[in-house]
């Protein structure tokens, strides 16, 4: 007999029981930070407490109270409602804009920098297609982060990043702004989306390119078309299988986002979260080079440690978003509660 079904209960339950470890530590802790509270307003209180152990008290009253409030705060965070997907591993899509050959180097740059973040966090990154630019870079480029969380950390990245720079070409030493659009897709698996058979078409065709370091030439491209919405998937790696497979998972993974979007656009149909709007044509973040800054628009963040953050130091700003949207929730759910 099969234990199928009975693994898949297990797997939700303990998935289920590790989401809530957290909570139940803080709701401890606030619990045992409350009667600490109590107790010190209880001898504070209390006439016949002696002076040495009232001035102690005085002490310790501020700093429980601060830990108490710290966290309240940690609990109501913890109880927001989840995006099912924030656990999942990620399609990151950069794409070059408008800049040309500089357009192409800086999605290279921007690449590279998350490619060592997600180094840092112990992520696999594999390179799933990428199309050349003529003097370096990419025009485009599609890789799978792997790794627990990762959709998490990295989904405030979808939009426009916009590069302000000399060229090595530029003889005056004129800066020249370009930009390259990010794209960061939860990774689907065949549980979240249906593609049904008949609704692709797959076409083969020679690989064209001129390679290099992340690109495996071929003569079995894969392109497959969903015929519904008209997405369009290539992938040119090693073998046909692989092709078709590492296809499919980025035109599921786009429809499964479109689905998300289209869900979340109903939830939201009243309010417009400043961070999660996933607007992709929306100008989200500057680079400028020879400032050293770099600039988030969305929630008016400027460090001047550009260097830093191109080695793939990006915590800074992706836990300053992640705040300002939790920041967002937690207003919006006072708003409701009132």
């Amino acid at each position: 007999m099969s234990a199928g079904p009975a693994a898949d209960v297990y797997v939700k339950l303990a998935s289920e029981y590790s989401e809530l470890q957290p909570v139940v530590k803080a709701i401890r802790e606030y619990a045992l930070a409350e009667r600490e509270v109590d107790d010190l307003k209880a001898l504070l209180n209390d006439k016949t407490t002696d002076r040495e152990m009232r001035d102690l008290a005085e002490m310790e009253l501020p700093e429980v109270e601060e830990r108490l409030e710290a966290l309240e705060k940690e609990i109501q965070i913890q109880l927001l409602p989840k995006d099912a997907a924030d656990e999942k591993s990620a399609i990151l899509e950069i794409r070059a804009g408008t800049g040309g050959s500089e357009a192409a180097l800086f999605a290279g740059d921007l690449f590279r920098m998350y490619e060592r973040f997600a180094n840092g966090k112990g992520w696999k990154v594999e390179v799933l297609s990428a199309s050349e630019g003529d003097a370096g870079g990419f025009k485009e480029i599609i890789a799978t982060v792997s790794g627990r969380g990762v959709f998490s950390k990295l989904k405030f990245e979808s939009g426009v990043h916009r590069v302000q720079r000399v060229p090595d070409t530029e003889t005056q030493g004129r800066i020249h702004t370009s930009a390259a659009t990010v794209a960061v897709l939860p990774e689907a698996e065949d549980i979240d989306i249906e593609i049904r058979p008949e609704d692709i078409r797959i076409d083969t065709m020679r690989s064209s390119g001129a390679g290099g370091q992340h690109v495996n030439t071929t003569d079995s491209a894969v392109r497959i078309t969903h015929l519904p919405t008209g997405l369009v998937v290539t992938s040119s790696e090693k073998s046909q299988h692989q092709n078709r497979a590492k296809a499919m998972q980025v035109l599921r993974s786009r429809l499964f986002d479109i689905e998300r979007q289209r869900a979340e656009s109903e939830r939201s149909a009243d309010r417009k979260s400043q961070v999660g709007s996933g607007d992709r044509s929306e100008r989200i973040r500057t680079y400028n080079f020879p400032q050293g800054r770099v600039t988030d628009h969305r929630i008016n963040l400027t460090l001047y440690k550009l260097d830093r953050m191109m080695m793939g130091e990006i915590d800074e700003v992706v836990d300053a978003l992640i705040n300002d949207y939790q920041a967002g929730q937690l207003a919006q759910l006072g708003e409701n509660v009132g």
